[in-house]
């Protein structure tokens, strides 16, 4: 284009004088002339690449980061890109993901004097390496329809990220922690040696029924320091997702909540591919530990 401006007007006698101008070489400004096919290539190139990228970024509604688009490229495409391309690619077209401001820590029901904490033995080491090691447990609040509210009690394992157990109530009785962990045992738990089932400190959890319950199954409870939402940061980050990712609202009854909340724990688990994991899903990595 610079080249048939200065044809068609005449100035190719003042190529130096406009190349001090702009505060370049002549030499440079010949080196670019003679690289426009290259350039143009590599335009082409990109606008492939990105193609490939906003086809995950649309699919994932907005909200797939770099590494996540790398990961789906790789795992469900076929496609190594890297991650700085991806990046640059992402900034070039004004690909910006949707962020998920965190959430403020939701505090349970004071426990009353006969229920008792018990101490943070988990100390964020999540990751020990070992499915089943450390379960981690909590409650969230989902509003739905036109006013109405339902809880989500679930269960996740720390090392795989999988979702174990969950349940949705429309009430806050201690029925909704002794039904997730129903599911738990009936989803084919095992316990294992030395395990940990770590929560906060909510009413549920601290319910001497409750932690006679765990201990009989064998577990270690432990317990988040209060009103400290990073020591099971884990489990609020799954319940930040899903609630940025699922129209909880659109649900008029407890049953298609209900229905939604599940497919969305099955894609989790089956799907959901995680830099963390050394980019498996839950359920691969879950595989693959036990293969180690």
């Amino acid at each position: 284009m610079i080249e048939r401006t200065m044809r068609t007007y005449q100035l190719k006698g003042m190529i130096i004088h406009l190349c001090h101008l702009a505060g370049v070489s002549k030499s440079g400004y010949y080196k670019w002339l003679s690289n426009g096919e290259y350039r143009r290539e590599s335009e082409r190139q990109d606008e492939q690449d990105f193609q490939l990228i906003e086809h995950v970024f649309l699919r994932q509604n907005g909200k797939a980061g770099a590494q996540t688009i790398r990961m789906i490229l790789e795992n469900d495409e076929g496609v190594i890109m890297n991650l700085k391309k991806i990046r640059r690619l992402m900034r070039k077209y004004g690909l910006v993901t949707k962020v998920r401001q965190t959430n403020p820590y939701k505090k349970m029901a004071q426990a009353t004097q006969e229920h008792k904490t018990c101490d943070n033995l988990v100390n964020r080491e999540f990751d020990q390496g070992e499915p089943g090691k450390i379960l981690l447990t909590d409650i969230t609040y989902l509003y739905y329809g036109k006013g109405h509210v339902a809880y989500l009690s679930a269960i996740k394992d720390a090392t795989t990220h999988e979702i174990l157990a969950h349940y949705v109530s429309t009430s806050l009785k201690m029925d909704l922690v002794y039904n997730t962990l129903k599911n738990l045992f009936e989803n084919g738990f095992e316990v294992p040696l030395e395990s940990y089932f770590h929560s906060d400190q909510g009413f549920h959890y601290t319910h001497p029924e409750f932690q006679k319950e765990i201990n009989e199954q064998g577990f270690t409870q432990s317990m988040s320091r209060k009103g400290n939402c990073w020591d099971n940061a884990p489990m609020e980050s799954f319940f930040g997702h899903l609630k940025d990712e699922v129209d909880i609202k659109s649900c008029h009854t407890i049953e298609e909540l209900n229905s939604l909340i599940n497919e969305y724990v099955l894609n989790y688990n089956i799907s959901r591919y995680q830099w963390t994991l050394k980019k498996m899903t839950p359920n691969q990595y879950r595989d693959h530990l036990l293969a180690a």
